[in-house]
């Protein structure tokens, strides 16, 4: 199949925040979850949120997608509110990261129709990583599901066992197991895998480029149009003073 892949600040294209939004929805009402803490449609307005939408090639319809959402002292990140309440040292650990920049990978989604193409799980996932370094991001964090740790594991993510159950909660309900994430240092990314590491250099490097990439841990390919130059970017607007 073949993809295009885009990044852009969420306030400046409002017409694919709403197509991400309504195919997020769709997505977790499937699974019986009717709203979790970064499903909301407030962050189309927020200046630090940057969206990662997964589209046809001709833009006409949406596969999937996920969000960065930079610490801006403002608004806190999903992983604060959705796990705040049953580990108050959340917000900490943030507010140190935040020092450097900092921002929560959130929001991943893909329809069943791309299901086993990597659309949200893996490819988003490693596109965060990329534009972190032009959002002046020194870390990521993410709460993942139980199938998507190991593709946040080879992009270079560790799960903090400091929090909650050695990183696990019970989140969006009762019956779901999410566990939180941290990638200390997405512009090294000491800790990933070394071809994740070759990957993101290459598409740092030329941020606009059409790749057959191959989803891992399967044999399929994929064709993917790279657009990920984010022109309003400020690689000095996150750096926050902690507050905690």
């Amino acid at each position: 199949m073949q993809f295009q892949i885009r990044a852009f600040r969420a306030t400046s294209d409002s017409k694919a925040c709403d197509k991400f939004i309504a195919g997020h929805a769709h997505v977790l009402e499937t699974v019986g979850v009717k709203q979790v803490t970064s499903s909301g449609n407030q962050w189309k307005y927020h200046e630090g949120t940057f969206a990662i939408i997964v589209e046809s090639m001709d833009g006409s319809k949406v596969y999937g997608g996920a969000r960065i959402q930079a610490a801006d002292g403002v608004i806190p990140l999903p992983i604060e509110q959705a796990t705040g309440f049953m580990d108050n040292n959340i917000y900490s650990m943030v507010a140190k990261t935040a020092e450097r920049g900092t921002g929560e990978l959130c929001g991943l989604w893909n329809t069943r129709e791309v299901a086993g193409y990597g659309v949200g799980a893996f490819f988003a996932t490693r596109v965060g990583v990329v534009i972190a370094e032009q959002l002046g991001l020194n870390s990521i964090w993410a709460l993942c599901a139980p199938y998507t740790v190991k593709f946040a594991e080879r992009v270079g993510c560790v799960i903090v066992e400091e929090l909650g159950n050695l990183g696990t909660f019970y989140y969006p309900k009762i019956d779901l197991l999410a566990t939180a994430v941290l990638m200390e240092d997405c512009i090294q990314m000491q800790t990933a895998n070394p071809f994740e590491i070759e990957r993101v250099k290459s598409l740092r490097h030329n941020l606009t480029q059409i790749v057959t990439e191959t989803v891992p841990e399967r044999k399929t390919q994929v064709e993917i149009a790279y657009h990920l130059i984010i022109t309003d970017a400020k690689k000095d607007e996150f750096k926050l003073v902690a507050t905690i």
